[in-house]
Protein backbone atom coordinates (compact mmCIF):
# COMPACT_ATOMS: atom_id res chain seq x y z
CA UNK A 1 0.00 0.00 0.00
CA UNK A 2 1.25 3.50 -0.90
CA UNK A 3 0.42 6.10 1.75
CA UNK A 4 0.79 9.89 1.85
CA UNK A 5 0.32 11.93 5.05
CA UNK A 6 -0.07 15.71 4.95
CA UNK A 7 -0.12 17.73 8.19
CA UNK A 8 1.37 21.15 8.97
CA UNK A 9 2.43 20.18 12.51
CA UNK A 10 5.77 18.37 12.93
CA UNK A 11 4.65 16.52 16.05
CA UNK A 12 1.64 15.10 14.21
CA UNK A 13 3.78 13.89 11.31
CA UNK A 14 6.16 12.27 13.79
CA UNK A 15 3.22 10.62 15.55
CA UNK A 16 1.87 9.22 12.25
CA UNK A 17 5.33 7.97 11.31
CA UNK A 18 5.54 6.02 14.56
CA UNK A 19 1.99 4.66 14.27
CA UNK A 20 2.43 3.43 10.70
CA UNK A 21 5.80 1.85 11.57
CA UNK A 22 4.15 0.05 14.49
CA UNK A 23 1.33 -1.15 12.22
CA UNK A 24 3.78 -2.54 9.66
CA UNK A 25 5.76 -4.35 12.38
CA UNK A 26 2.67 -5.93 13.98
CA UNK A 27 1.06 -6.94 10.64
CA UNK A 28 4.33 -7.99 9.02
CA UNK A 29 3.80 -5.77 5.99
CA UNK A 30 5.82 -3.08 4.24
CA UNK A 31 4.24 0.12 2.94
CA UNK A 32 5.65 2.96 0.88
CA UNK A 33 4.99 6.14 2.93
CA UNK A 34 5.64 9.83 2.24
CA UNK A 35 5.06 12.76 4.57
CA UNK A 36 4.36 16.41 3.67
CA UNK A 37 4.34 19.58 5.81
CA UNK A 38 2.07 21.62 3.51
CA UNK A 39 -0.54 20.94 0.87
CA UNK A 40 1.11 23.06 -1.83
CA UNK A 41 4.19 20.82 -1.88
CA UNK A 42 1.97 17.77 -1.91
CA UNK A 43 -0.18 18.95 -4.85
CA UNK A 44 2.88 19.92 -6.89
CA UNK A 45 4.41 16.50 -6.26
CA UNK A 46 1.32 14.31 -6.69
CA UNK A 47 0.68 12.22 -9.80
CA UNK A 48 -2.40 10.27 -10.79
CA UNK A 49 -2.52 6.81 -9.24
CA UNK A 50 0.58 7.40 -7.12
CA UNK A 51 -1.11 6.68 -3.78
CA UNK A 52 -3.65 4.20 -2.48
CA UNK A 53 -4.39 6.20 0.67
CA UNK A 54 -3.99 9.90 1.55
CA UNK A 55 -4.32 11.06 5.17
CA UNK A 56 -5.09 14.76 5.14
CA UNK A 57 -5.27 17.34 7.94
CA UNK A 58 -8.66 19.02 7.61
CA UNK A 59 -7.43 22.41 8.85
CA UNK A 60 -4.19 23.82 7.42
CA UNK A 61 -2.91 27.32 6.60
CA UNK A 62 -3.92 28.61 3.15
CA UNK A 63 -5.70 25.75 1.40
CA UNK A 64 -7.85 23.71 3.79
CA UNK A 65 -8.27 19.96 3.56
CA UNK A 66 -11.57 20.01 1.67
CA UNK A 67 -10.21 22.41 -0.97
CA UNK A 68 -7.13 20.23 -1.32
CA UNK A 69 -9.32 17.13 -1.71
CA UNK A 70 -11.17 18.76 -4.62
CA UNK A 71 -7.84 19.21 -6.43
CA UNK A 72 -6.78 15.66 -5.56
CA UNK A 73 -10.02 14.32 -7.03
CA UNK A 74 -9.27 16.03 -10.35
CA UNK A 75 -6.05 14.02 -10.56
CA UNK A 76 -7.26 10.77 -9.02
CA UNK A 77 -10.89 9.77 -8.55
CA UNK A 78 -10.06 6.43 -6.93
CA UNK A 79 -7.57 7.22 -4.16
CA UNK A 80 -8.93 6.84 -0.62
CA UNK A 81 -8.83 10.03 1.47
CA UNK A 82 -8.97 9.99 5.27
CA UNK A 83 -9.41 13.39 6.94
CA UNK A 84 -7.83 14.01 10.35
CA UNK A 85 -8.91 16.89 12.58
CA UNK A 86 -9.27 18.11 16.16
CA UNK A 87 -13.01 18.68 15.67
CA UNK A 88 -15.85 17.23 13.62
CA UNK A 89 -16.93 20.60 12.19
CA UNK A 90 -15.84 19.89 8.62
CA UNK A 91 -16.86 16.21 8.60
CA UNK A 92 -19.94 16.80 6.43
CA UNK A 93 -17.95 18.83 3.89
CA UNK A 94 -15.30 16.12 3.76
CA UNK A 95 -17.75 13.53 2.46
CA UNK A 96 -18.81 15.87 -0.35
CA UNK A 97 -15.36 15.23 -1.87
CA UNK A 98 -15.53 11.47 -1.45
CA UNK A 99 -13.79 11.07 1.90
CA UNK A 100 -13.21 7.46 2.95
CA UNK A 101 -13.28 8.28 6.67
CA UNK A 102 -12.95 11.12 9.19
CA UNK A 103 -10.64 10.61 12.18
CA UNK A 104 -10.53 12.82 15.26
CA UNK A 105 -7.20 13.69 16.86
CA UNK A 106 -5.43 12.38 18.82
CA UNK A 107 -5.21 9.37 16.53
CA UNK A 108 -4.13 6.12 18.16
CA UNK A 109 -3.59 2.51 17.16
CA UNK A 110 -7.14 1.57 18.17
CA UNK A 111 -8.69 3.99 15.66
CA UNK A 112 -6.10 3.84 12.87
CA UNK A 113 -5.15 0.17 12.59
CA UNK A 114 -8.67 -1.18 11.80
CA UNK A 115 -8.96 1.45 9.07
CA UNK A 116 -5.64 0.40 7.54
CA UNK A 117 -6.74 -3.24 7.69
CA UNK A 118 -9.96 -2.36 5.85
CA UNK A 119 -8.09 -0.44 3.15
CA UNK A 120 -5.64 -3.36 2.75
CA UNK A 121 -8.51 -5.82 2.24
CA UNK A 122 -10.25 -3.59 -0.29
CA UNK A 123 -7.03 -3.14 -2.25
CA UNK A 124 -6.56 -6.91 -2.36
CA UNK A 125 -10.03 -7.26 -3.85
CA UNK A 126 -9.21 -4.51 -6.38
CA UNK A 127 -6.06 -6.40 -7.39
CA UNK A 128 -8.17 -9.45 -8.16
CA UNK A 129 -10.58 -7.42 -10.32
CA UNK A 130 -8.15 -5.05 -12.03
CA UNK A 131 -4.75 -4.69 -13.61
CA UNK A 132 -2.22 -2.18 -12.24
CA UNK A 133 -0.77 -0.14 -15.09
CA UNK A 134 2.05 2.40 -15.06
CA UNK A 135 1.46 4.84 -17.92
CA UNK A 136 2.71 8.31 -18.86
CA UNK A 137 0.41 9.97 -16.33
CA UNK A 138 1.28 7.78 -13.38
CA UNK A 139 -0.06 4.50 -12.03
CA UNK A 140 -3.58 3.59 -13.08
CA UNK A 141 -5.80 0.64 -12.25
CA UNK A 142 -7.49 -0.98 -15.25
CA UNK A 143 -10.82 -2.57 -14.38
CA UNK A 144 -11.33 -5.90 -16.12
CA UNK A 145 -15.07 -5.27 -16.42
CA UNK A 146 -14.51 -1.88 -18.12
CA UNK A 147 -11.79 -3.04 -20.52
CA UNK A 148 -13.10 -3.46 -24.07
CA UNK A 149 -9.97 -4.56 -25.93
CA UNK A 150 -6.17 -4.39 -25.90
CA UNK A 151 -4.06 -3.40 -28.89
CA UNK A 152 -0.30 -3.42 -29.46
CA UNK A 153 1.38 -1.15 -32.01
CA UNK A 154 5.14 -0.58 -32.13
CA UNK A 155 5.77 -1.84 -28.56
CA UNK A 156 3.00 0.35 -27.15
CA UNK A 157 0.18 -1.51 -25.42
CA UNK A 158 -3.10 0.43 -25.57
CA UNK A 159 -5.93 -0.45 -23.18
CA UNK A 160 -9.21 0.67 -24.78
CA UNK A 161 -11.84 1.17 -22.10
CA UNK A 162 -15.56 0.93 -22.83
CA UNK A 163 -16.03 4.57 -21.78
CA UNK A 164 -13.65 5.75 -24.53
CA UNK A 165 -10.57 6.32 -22.35
CA UNK A 166 -7.31 4.84 -23.69
CA UNK A 167 -4.42 3.95 -21.37
CA UNK A 168 -0.98 3.27 -22.81
CA UNK A 169 2.22 1.63 -21.62
CA UNK A 170 5.47 0.68 -23.32
CA UNK A 171 5.66 -3.10 -23.24
CA UNK A 172 5.01 -6.27 -25.20
CA UNK A 173 1.59 -7.93 -25.20
CA UNK A 174 3.17 -10.99 -23.61
CA UNK A 175 3.93 -8.92 -20.50
CA UNK A 176 0.24 -8.60 -19.60
CA UNK A 177 -1.66 -11.22 -21.59
CA UNK A 178 -1.18 -13.97 -19.01
CA UNK A 179 -3.31 -12.23 -16.39
CA UNK A 180 -5.99 -11.36 -18.94
CA UNK A 181 -6.19 -14.77 -20.60
CA UNK A 182 -6.55 -16.37 -17.17
CA UNK A 183 -10.03 -14.83 -17.15
CA UNK A 184 -12.73 -16.55 -19.27
CA UNK A 185 -14.04 -13.34 -20.86
CA UNK A 186 -10.76 -12.45 -22.63
CA UNK A 187 -9.56 -13.98 -25.88
CA UNK A 188 -6.58 -13.34 -28.12
CA UNK A 189 -7.93 -12.69 -31.63
CA UNK A 190 -4.67 -11.73 -33.30
CA UNK A 191 -1.01 -11.56 -32.34
CA UNK A 192 -1.56 -7.87 -31.49
CA UNK A 193 -5.08 -7.93 -30.02
CA UNK A 194 -7.04 -9.19 -27.01
CA UNK A 195 -10.79 -8.62 -26.70
CA UNK A 196 -13.33 -8.80 -23.87
CA UNK A 197 -16.19 -11.03 -25.04
CA UNK A 198 -18.67 -9.04 -22.97
CA UNK A 199 -18.27 -6.21 -25.50
CA UNK A 200 -18.42 -8.28 -28.70
CA UNK A 201 -21.35 -7.52 -31.00
CA UNK A 202 -20.46 -9.63 -34.05
CA UNK A 203 -17.82 -12.21 -34.95
CA UNK A 204 -17.24 -12.10 -38.69
CA UNK A 205 -14.89 -13.87 -41.07
CA UNK A 206 -11.96 -11.48 -40.78
CA UNK A 207 -12.85 -9.27 -37.85
CA UNK A 208 -14.75 -8.83 -34.62
CA UNK A 209 -16.98 -5.77 -34.21
CA UNK A 210 -17.53 -4.57 -30.66
CA UNK A 211 -20.70 -3.01 -29.26
CA UNK A 212 -18.93 0.37 -29.42
CA UNK A 213 -18.26 -0.11 -33.14
CA UNK A 214 -14.54 -0.94 -33.00
CA UNK A 215 -13.16 -3.28 -35.62
CA UNK A 216 -10.82 -5.93 -34.11
CA UNK A 217 -8.74 -8.02 -36.56
CA UNK A 218 -9.31 -11.78 -36.45
CA UNK A 219 -6.43 -13.93 -37.67
CA UNK A 220 -7.13 -16.88 -39.93
CA UNK A 221 -5.34 -19.29 -37.58
CA UNK A 222 -7.55 -18.29 -34.62
CA UNK A 223 -10.85 -17.94 -36.53
CA UNK A 224 -12.39 -21.34 -35.70
CA UNK A 225 -11.26 -21.20 -32.08
CA UNK A 226 -12.72 -17.70 -31.60
CA UNK A 227 -16.06 -18.67 -33.19
CA UNK A 228 -16.33 -21.71 -30.88
CA UNK A 229 -15.24 -19.74 -27.81
CA UNK A 230 -17.74 -16.97 -28.52
CA UNK A 231 -20.59 -19.46 -28.97
CA UNK A 232 -19.71 -21.14 -25.67
CA UNK A 233 -19.49 -17.78 -23.94
CA UNK A 234 -22.93 -16.73 -25.19
CA UNK A 235 -24.44 -20.06 -24.17
CA UNK A 236 -22.99 -19.71 -20.66
CA UNK A 237 -24.33 -16.16 -20.41
CA UNK A 238 -27.75 -17.22 -21.65
CA UNK A 239 -27.67 -14.87 -24.66
CA UNK A 240 -29.34 -15.75 -27.94
CA UNK A 241 -26.77 -16.45 -30.61
CA UNK A 242 -27.09 -14.56 -33.90
CA UNK A 243 -25.51 -15.62 -37.14
CA UNK A 244 -22.20 -13.83 -37.72
CA UNK A 245 -21.93 -11.16 -40.37
CA UNK A 246 -20.80 -12.50 -43.71
CA UNK A 247 -18.03 -9.99 -44.17
CA UNK A 248 -16.24 -7.11 -42.50
CA UNK A 249 -18.08 -4.37 -44.38
CA UNK A 250 -21.53 -5.70 -43.50
CA UNK A 251 -20.58 -6.01 -39.83
CA UNK A 252 -19.28 -2.47 -39.68
CA UNK A 253 -22.22 -0.97 -41.53
CA UNK A 254 -24.60 -2.47 -38.96
CA UNK A 255 -23.01 -0.28 -36.27
CA UNK A 256 -24.73 3.10 -36.02
CA UNK A 257 -22.40 5.53 -34.29
CA UNK A 258 -22.12 9.28 -34.63
CA UNK A 259 -18.33 9.13 -34.29
CA UNK A 260 -17.50 6.07 -36.34
CA UNK A 261 -16.62 3.74 -37.82
CA UNK A 262 -15.58 6.49 -40.22
CA UNK A 263 -15.59 5.96 -43.99
CA UNK A 264 -12.31 7.17 -45.47
CA UNK A 265 -11.28 7.39 -49.11
CA UNK A 266 -7.52 6.93 -49.55
CA UNK A 267 -6.16 8.20 -52.89
CA UNK A 268 -2.60 7.07 -53.69
CA UNK A 269 -1.05 5.43 -56.74
CA UNK A 270 1.65 3.59 -54.75
CA UNK A 271 0.40 0.08 -53.73
CA UNK A 272 2.84 -0.15 -50.81
CA UNK A 273 1.73 3.22 -49.41
CA UNK A 274 -1.94 2.33 -49.85
CA UNK A 275 -1.43 -0.88 -47.88
CA UNK A 276 0.61 0.77 -45.12
CA UNK A 277 -1.75 3.69 -44.40
CA UNK A 278 -4.99 1.74 -44.89
CA UNK A 279 -3.81 -0.92 -42.40
CA UNK A 280 -3.34 1.79 -39.75
CA UNK A 281 -6.79 3.22 -40.41
CA UNK A 282 -8.47 -0.19 -40.31
CA UNK A 283 -6.75 -1.06 -37.04
CA UNK A 284 -8.50 1.97 -35.58
CA UNK A 285 -11.91 0.83 -36.83
CA UNK A 286 -12.18 2.85 -40.05
CA UNK A 287 -13.75 1.59 -43.29
CA UNK A 288 -11.23 2.39 -46.01
CA UNK A 289 -11.95 2.63 -49.75
CA UNK A 290 -9.03 2.95 -52.18
CA UNK A 291 -8.46 4.96 -55.36
CA UNK A 292 -5.33 5.25 -57.52
CA UNK A 293 -5.98 8.61 -59.22
CA UNK A 294 -8.18 11.68 -59.11
CA UNK A 295 -10.70 10.56 -61.69
CA UNK A 296 -11.72 7.44 -59.77
CA UNK A 297 -11.68 9.39 -56.49
CA UNK A 298 -14.14 11.93 -57.86
CA UNK A 299 -16.37 9.18 -59.21
CA UNK A 300 -16.41 7.36 -55.84
CA UNK A 301 -17.04 10.58 -53.88
CA UNK A 302 -20.01 11.35 -56.14
CA UNK A 303 -21.61 7.96 -55.40
CA UNK A 304 -20.84 7.55 -51.67
CA UNK A 305 -20.43 9.66 -48.54
CA UNK A 306 -16.98 9.79 -46.95
CA UNK A 307 -16.05 11.34 -43.61
CA UNK A 308 -12.62 12.20 -44.97
CA UNK A 309 -10.45 11.91 -48.09
CA UNK A 310 -6.72 11.23 -47.63
CA UNK A 311 -5.15 12.54 -50.83
CA UNK A 312 -1.62 12.14 -52.21
CA UNK A 313 -0.27 15.11 -54.18
CA UNK A 314 1.70 13.25 -56.87
CA UNK A 315 -0.93 11.06 -58.51
CA UNK A 316 -1.56 10.22 -62.22
CA UNK A 317 -3.53 12.79 -64.21
CA UNK A 318 -4.49 15.90 -62.29
CA UNK A 319 -2.39 16.43 -59.17
CA UNK A 320 -3.82 16.33 -55.67
CA UNK A 321 -4.22 20.10 -55.41
CA UNK A 322 -6.53 20.22 -58.43
CA UNK A 323 -8.46 17.14 -57.29
CA UNK A 324 -8.92 18.66 -53.83
CA UNK A 325 -10.72 21.69 -55.24
CA UNK A 326 -13.12 19.49 -57.21
CA UNK A 327 -13.77 17.23 -54.24
CA UNK A 328 -14.63 20.19 -52.03
CA UNK A 329 -17.14 21.48 -54.59
CA UNK A 330 -18.58 18.04 -55.22
CA UNK A 331 -19.30 16.82 -51.67
CA UNK A 332 -17.83 19.28 -49.15
CA UNK A 333 -15.82 16.34 -47.84
CA UNK A 334 -12.85 17.29 -45.63
CA UNK A 335 -9.57 16.60 -47.43
CA UNK A 336 -6.28 15.75 -45.71
CA UNK A 337 -3.17 15.74 -47.87
CA UNK A 338 -0.85 12.75 -47.33
CA UNK A 339 2.35 13.31 -49.26
CA UNK A 340 6.09 12.67 -49.37
CA UNK A 341 6.56 16.34 -50.33
CA UNK A 342 7.71 18.02 -47.10
CA UNK A 343 8.64 21.52 -48.29
CA UNK A 344 6.71 24.32 -46.52
CA UNK A 345 5.68 25.83 -49.89
CA UNK A 346 4.03 22.58 -50.96
CA UNK A 347 2.22 22.30 -47.63
CA UNK A 348 0.97 25.88 -47.93
CA UNK A 349 -0.25 25.07 -51.43
CA UNK A 350 -2.25 22.18 -49.96
CA UNK A 351 -4.00 24.43 -47.45
CA UNK A 352 -4.66 27.00 -50.19
CA UNK A 353 -6.33 24.27 -52.27
CA UNK A 354 -8.78 23.59 -49.44
CA UNK A 355 -7.10 20.86 -47.41
CA UNK A 356 -7.78 20.91 -43.66
CA UNK A 357 -4.46 19.19 -42.82
CA UNK A 358 -1.18 18.25 -44.52
CA UNK A 359 0.52 15.09 -43.23
CA UNK A 360 3.92 14.09 -44.54
CA UNK A 361 4.61 10.41 -45.16
CA UNK A 362 7.52 10.39 -42.72
CA UNK A 363 5.03 10.98 -39.88
CA UNK A 364 4.97 8.16 -37.26
CA UNK A 365 1.93 5.90 -37.48
CA UNK A 366 0.34 6.93 -34.18
CA UNK A 367 0.85 10.65 -34.81
CA UNK A 368 -0.69 10.16 -38.27
CA UNK A 369 -3.75 8.56 -36.67
CA UNK A 370 -4.09 11.27 -34.01
CA UNK A 371 -4.05 13.97 -36.68
CA UNK A 372 -6.62 12.18 -38.85
CA UNK A 373 -8.90 11.42 -35.89
CA UNK A 374 -8.72 14.99 -34.57
CA UNK A 375 -9.43 16.57 -37.94
CA UNK A 376 -12.39 14.29 -38.68
CA UNK A 377 -13.93 14.95 -35.26
CA UNK A 378 -13.54 18.68 -35.72
CA UNK A 379 -15.01 18.56 -39.22
CA UNK A 380 -17.91 16.26 -38.34
CA UNK A 381 -19.05 18.13 -35.25
CA UNK A 382 -17.99 21.64 -36.44
CA UNK A 383 -16.32 22.31 -33.12
CA UNK A 384 -15.20 25.81 -32.24
CA UNK A 385 -11.46 26.10 -31.79
CA UNK A 386 -8.71 28.57 -31.05
CA UNK A 387 -5.38 28.07 -32.79
CA UNK A 388 -2.04 29.58 -31.76
CA UNK A 389 0.56 28.01 -34.04
CA UNK A 390 1.02 24.41 -32.86
CA UNK A 391 -1.39 24.91 -29.95
CA UNK A 392 -5.05 24.18 -30.67
CA UNK A 393 -7.71 24.78 -28.01
CA UNK A 394 -10.90 22.84 -28.68
CA UNK A 395 -13.69 24.67 -26.87
CA UNK A 396 -16.40 22.07 -27.44
CA UNK A 397 -14.25 19.07 -26.58
CA UNK A 398 -12.74 20.94 -23.63
CA UNK A 399 -9.20 19.93 -24.52
CA UNK A 400 -5.93 21.32 -25.85
CA UNK A 401 -3.57 19.81 -28.42
CA UNK A 402 -0.01 20.65 -29.43
CA UNK A 403 0.99 19.50 -32.91
CA UNK A 404 -1.93 17.08 -32.87
CA UNK A 405 -1.03 15.52 -29.52
CA UNK A 406 -3.52 16.02 -26.72
CA UNK A 407 -2.27 17.60 -23.48
CA UNK A 408 -3.31 15.93 -20.26
CA UNK A 409 -4.97 18.87 -18.54
CA UNK A 410 -7.30 18.92 -15.54
CA UNK A 411 -10.53 20.93 -16.00
CA UNK A 412 -9.07 23.81 -13.98
CA UNK A 413 -5.83 23.83 -16.00
CA UNK A 414 -7.83 23.92 -19.23
CA UNK A 415 -10.02 26.72 -17.86
CA UNK A 416 -6.98 28.82 -16.95
CA UNK A 417 -5.37 28.26 -20.37
CA UNK A 418 -8.59 29.17 -22.19
CA UNK A 419 -9.23 32.30 -20.14
CA UNK A 420 -5.77 33.81 -20.49
CA UNK A 421 -5.36 32.81 -24.17
CA UNK A 422 -8.47 34.80 -25.11
CA UNK A 423 -6.69 37.99 -23.94
CA UNK A 424 -3.09 37.48 -24.96
CA UNK A 425 -2.02 41.09 -24.42
CA UNK A 426 -3.37 41.28 -20.89
CA UNK A 427 -1.21 40.60 -17.83
CA UNK A 428 -3.39 38.65 -15.38
CA UNK A 429 -2.68 39.10 -11.69
CA UNK A 430 -2.95 35.94 -9.54
CA UNK A 431 -6.08 37.40 -7.92
CA UNK A 432 -7.72 37.95 -11.34
CA UNK A 433 -7.05 34.36 -12.36
CA UNK A 434 -8.38 33.12 -9.02
CA UNK A 435 -11.58 35.10 -9.54
CA UNK A 436 -12.05 33.84 -13.10
CA UNK A 437 -11.63 30.17 -12.13
CA UNK A 438 -12.76 29.82 -8.51
CA UNK A 439 -15.35 32.60 -8.51
CA UNK A 440 -16.56 33.66 -5.09
CA UNK A 441 -14.40 31.29 -3.01
CA UNK A 442 -12.25 33.07 -0.37
CA UNK A 443 -8.95 34.41 -1.75
CA UNK A 444 -6.13 32.18 -0.50
CA UNK A 445 -3.24 34.55 -1.17
CA UNK A 446 -2.35 33.06 -4.52
CA UNK A 447 -1.23 29.56 -3.54
CA UNK A 448 -3.75 27.75 -5.74
CA UNK A 449 -2.94 29.91 -8.75
CA UNK A 450 0.78 29.34 -8.21
CA UNK A 451 0.30 25.56 -8.06
CA UNK A 452 -1.83 25.40 -11.20
CA UNK A 453 0.20 27.87 -13.25
CA UNK A 454 3.39 25.98 -12.43
CA UNK A 455 1.80 22.68 -13.40
CA UNK A 456 0.27 24.09 -16.61
CA UNK A 457 3.54 25.71 -17.72
CA UNK A 458 5.46 22.48 -17.19
CA UNK A 459 2.99 20.55 -19.36
CA UNK A 460 3.11 23.14 -22.16
CA UNK A 461 6.90 23.36 -22.11
CA UNK A 462 7.29 19.59 -22.08
CA UNK A 463 5.01 19.28 -25.12
CA UNK A 464 6.58 22.18 -27.06
CA UNK A 465 9.89 23.41 -25.63
CA UNK A 466 10.57 25.72 -28.59
CA UNK A 467 8.18 28.33 -27.24
CA UNK A 468 6.90 29.46 -23.82
CA UNK A 469 3.18 30.03 -24.15
CA UNK A 470 2.90 31.48 -20.64
CA UNK A 471 5.39 34.02 -19.36
CA UNK A 472 5.74 35.50 -15.90
CA UNK A 473 5.70 39.29 -15.67
CA UNK A 474 7.58 39.83 -12.44
CA UNK A 475 5.69 41.77 -9.82
CA UNK A 476 2.48 41.69 -11.87
CA UNK A 477 1.33 38.22 -12.92
CA UNK A 478 1.07 36.05 -16.04
CA UNK A 479 0.60 36.65 -19.75
CA UNK A 480 -0.27 34.29 -22.60
CA UNK A 481 2.13 34.54 -25.56
CA UNK A 482 0.90 33.11 -28.91
CA UNK A 483 3.46 31.04 -30.79
CA UNK A 484 3.47 33.30 -33.85
CA UNK A 485 4.59 36.26 -31.76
Amino acid sequence: MRIAVCDDEDKELTHFTELIAEYQFIRGVSHECRFFHNITDFLCDMKAGEYDLIMLDAVMPGINGVQAAREIRELDTDVKIIFVSLSAESAVDSYSVGAYYYLLKPVDAGSLFPLLDRVENELCLQDEESLALKDRKGIARISFTGLEYVEVINKTVSFHMADGIIREMTAALSDIEGKLLARPEFLKTHRSYLVNLNYVQTVGVNCIVTKNGHNIPLSRQRRNHIHDAYRNFLNQEGIALCEPATNETEALENQKRSDGPWRILLVDDDPADRTFWSDILRRHGCMVHLAEHGESALSMAADEHYDCVLLDVMIPGEDGYAVCGKLRKLAHTPVIFLSCLTEPDRQMEGFAAGGIEYITKNTPAELFWVKVETRIKLAVSEQTQLCYGPLLIDLTGHRALIDGNELTLTPIEFDILLRISEHSEHVFTPEEIFGLVWGSEPWDGGQMVQVYMSRLRRKLEKAWNAHHFIETVWGQGYRFVPADR
